[in-house]
């Protein structure tokens, strides 16, 4: 059943008037600040599991509103739309929580919050959109509101992170802009899912959707973090620990990620991708950025610098899945898109934790932190176990179905990447575990820079925890019929209708 309703735009409009409104309050309305961001974020996961039930009762949602001929604004909801748009309103929900209380009593909250809302739009947006260009809008309006976040400090380190933020960010859109109109010169006007006017096309136009592919290609590549366009993830690190488990774990890097896996399957398709060999070039950057991103990981002292390290490495293992084609992989792929946000904003969390109850900042201070923040650096552990690929956690379905569709595909290279990544993730996490659980403080008495009754504020410490959680449940239940590895398997296996 067609429902061209507004249940999409109220999606939307759930954060982005929340946005708006703040930013026309005063800087000491607090309480009008926190309402209209929690309203927003609780009334954003509301509707996404409206539209979610909806949609496992058959209808679909559409919206298309035309801006000029051959133009429009098409909003639509498939099953990898949907699976974003879940980890963003979910983990956003959140995030807001963590926000609030880390940021309290801080500095120019009103223009933080308000930004904070116009990128979750932002996000969402990039996971309804219905075409290429509603994408493209949406992308480049997330680098526009993304961008005040980064710079939140305004010290000198946040506006040259900001700087570098800005010249990678802008630069891979132009690039995806070229992309885009050249697709559209020679294709027209295309909708997710019309696989068929590219593969109608590549018999005599090879080499014009070759140059496209890989213009497209490098422009989301940027966000995705890949090598050698990655430089200015590390950087960010600056803004605040909401900014960061942002930046990694829902909205930038998700969307590069998402928008090579559109480009892939939804706008090429994966037959027309394999025929004109444009598969490779990607498996091997991705394959390289996982070696590269863990290896630069093991000689970093900052605890959020290593974390961002890590997210270059574990990124690309949806690249990587994207590349090799087959069911396996690219469940793998798709689940992966959610796995690693759930574990990777723990991990950003309890960095956060860390330095925000005791001012510690570098893995060599962390000695005996788990006594002290035992919830905290609890759910880290299984976070980091999880990245490892330690069963059952998250982070293990994915290494394995990767593992099983490169076995599928005969790409064995592919197995000892991830055994090597999995040997490089222990190297890097399991010293942070050993420190915290194991080793004596190095101070004999460590005292928090806020009392309290509980080892951190307790709207910091919920989000930790709950996550934490996430990242376990999603590996203990993943055999259940609605967890993310089942979508996955969905959307995978419609890729390879062919397939038995």
């Amino acid at each position: 059943m067609e429902t061209n309703s507004l249940q999409l735009l109220l999606i939307l409009i759930s954060s982005l008037i929340p946005g708006i409104v703040i930013l026309l309050l005063e800087e000491k309305q607090v309480f009008a600040r926190n309402f209209l961001n929690l309203f927003g974020a609780i009334a954003k996961v509301v509707l996404v599991a409206w539209v979610f039930a909806g949609y496992l009762r058959g209808e679909s949602y559409t919206y298309i509103f035309g801006l000029a001929p051959d133009l429009t604004f098409a909003l639509h909801i498939d099953q990898l739309g949907l699976l974003f748009a879940t980890l963003s309103s979910v983990l956003w929900l959140v995030t807001t929580i963590y926000a609030i209380g880390y940021l309290k009593g801080g500095k120019h909250q009103r223009r933080f919050f308000a930004f904070f809302s116009l990128c979750v739009t932002s996000s969402t947006g990039i996971a309804l959109s219905g075409n290429v260009l509603t994408f493209f809008v949406f992308y480049e309006f997330l680098t526009l509101s993304t961008y005040p976040l980064v710079v939140h400090r305004g010290d000198d380190k946040a506006v040259e992170a900001g700087r570098s933020y800005l010249w990678y960010t802008i630069g891979g859109g132009t690039v995806l802009f070229l992309g885009v109109v050249g697709l559209f010169v020679l294709a027209g006007p295309i909708y997710f899912g019309q696989t068929e006017i590219i593969a109608s096309l590549a018999p005599e136009n090879g080499l014009q959707l070759s140059i496209i592919f890989f213009l497209m290609l490098s422009g989301l590549a940027v966000k995705a973090a890949i090598f050698p366009l990655h430089g200015w993830l590390p950087i960010s690190m600056v803004a605040p620990a909401p900014v960061s488990a942002l930046l990694h774990a829902v909205a930038v890097v998700k969307a590069g990620a998402f928008g090579i896996i559109r480009l892939v399957y939804d706008i090429y398709g994966v037959e027309t991708s394999e025929q004109l060999n444009l598969l490779t070039p990607l498996a091997v950057f991705a394959g390289f950025t996982i070696i590269y991103g863990s290896v630069k990981a093991f000689y970093q002292d900052d605890f959020k610098k290593r974390l961002a390290y890590s997210t270059i490495s574990q990124l690309s293992y949806i690249a990587l899945g994207v590349a090799i084609t087959g069911v396996l992989s690219t469940t793998g792929a798709v689940v992966h898109l959610v796995h690693q946000g759930i574990m990777k904003i723990t991990m950003f969390f309890a960095a956060g934790n860390v330095a925000e109850t005791y001012g510690f900042y570098r893995i060599s201070q962390l000695n005996g932190i788990g006594r002290k923040m035992p919830l905290t650096m609890g759910a880290f552990t299984i976070a980091a176990f999880g990245m490892i690929g330690l069963p059952p956690i998250a982070g293990f379905v994915s290494k394995w179905y990767l593992g099983l569709g490169a076995v599928e595909a005969g790409s064995y290279w592919v197995v000892l990447i991830l055994l090597a990544s999995s040997a490089l993730n222990a190297a890097y996490f399991l010293p942070v575990v050993y420190r915290a659980w194991f080793c004596e403080p190095d101070q004999k008495d460590i005292s928090p820079k806020h009392a309290g009754s509980f080892e951190a504020k307790a709207l910091l410490l919920i989000p930790v925890v709950l996550t934490g959680l996430f990242s376990l449940a999603a590996g203990l239940f993943a055999g259940s019929n609605y967890s993310p590895l089942a979508i996955a398997r969905e959307i995978a296996e419609k890729l390879y209708p062919n397939l038995p």
